[in-house]
């Protein structure tokens, strides 16, 4: 068997052992189970993605949103709740 050191953020891993706690498993056993599924899944076995939110495109058109404002070329547009409920529609 071999031995495997990481470093975890204190609040991750007192998270973590409170889930593992609940489904009666130790960290240990759910750090086999995570590799034993990566192995099986050929991979991660879970979707990982970059937030779109930062993606170059969203951030030049931030930018550019900013921009055409600080020029006067846009304004706020200021609505109540009422009038966003209605754009619901």
């Amino acid at each position: 068997m071999a031995n495997v050191s990481i470093r975890v953020d204190d609040v991750v891993k007192r998270q973590a052992e409170g889930i593992c706690s609940e489904l009666g498993l130790s960290l240990s056993a759910a750090t086999n189970l995570f590799y034993k599924k990566m192995i099986s899944y050929g991979g991660i076995p879970f979707e990982l993605k970059v937030d779109p939110f930062y993606s170059q495109e969203n951030m030049e058109h931030l930018e550019r949103a900013i921009n055409k404002y600080y020029d006067g070329k846009s304004q706020p547009v200021y609505k109540d709740m009422a009038e966003l409920e209605e754009m619901e529609g």
